[in-house]
């Protein structure tokens, strides 16, 4: 027992040292996104959201960033708090709501009736830029349950990080989800 317990006992340090150093999740600022939201009118008393598109390297947990030389990178320990697409598309969902006072979630559905219109958000760029802004384009689509004026927009929208490191990243993070809600709720949902 004791030749046992020395193995364990070394293979579980040996485990913790690979481990390497500290994993910082780092959550978008809710009350930095919600301060002073307009109020917006929507044709639409219900919206169901779809879970946003992400391109490969902004789906994954780790923030990214664009050098100088336009190459993107991340580091393994600077996470998001929640998966990329899941926590934007929360996001979103949240903020529309607030905007337009209409009944908004994502998907799945989860009332009995229908929502009255579909969002669809697919984005092609959105990582933290080279010269200070965090940057976030592509294209959004917002279809009516009645199949009848239906609407798409593109978006190119960028937020000044200001002050350094990744918890200065998720508030910019934060300001272009905002500008793109509300660019949404004024373009696509009147």
């Amino acid at each position: 027992m004791t030749y046992r317990t020395t193995l364990l006992a070394l293979t579980l340090s040996l485990l913790a040292a690979c481990g390497g150093g500290t994993i910082e999740r780092y959550a978008v600022p809710a009350s930095s996104q919600t301060a002073d939201l307009p109020r917006i009118s929507s044709r639409y008393g219900s919206i169901e959201l779809r879970e946003v598109s992400l391109p490969s390297y902004a789906s994954s947990e780790e923030i990214a960033k664009r050098g100088e030389t336009g190459a993107i990178t991340s580091e393994s320990s600077l996470l998001w708090a929640d998966q990329p697409s899941r926590g934007m598309t929360l996001e979103l969902a949240r903020l529309l709501g607030l905007m337009t006072r209409a009944q908004v979630a994502a998907e799945p559905w989860p009332f009995l009736d229908r929502a009255a219109a579909l969002v669809d958000i697919r984005v092609e760029q959105m990582l933290a830029d080279a010269d200070g802004t965090f940057r976030l384009s592509g294209q959004y689509y917002v279809a009516p349950d009645s199949g009848v004026g239906g609407r798409s927009g593109l978006f190119d929208l960028s937020a000044p990080i200001v002050g350094e490191g990744a918890s200065a990243i998720a508030a910019a993070r934060g300001q272009v989800v905002r500008s793109l809600a509300e660019e949404i709720a004024r373009r696509g949902l009147r």
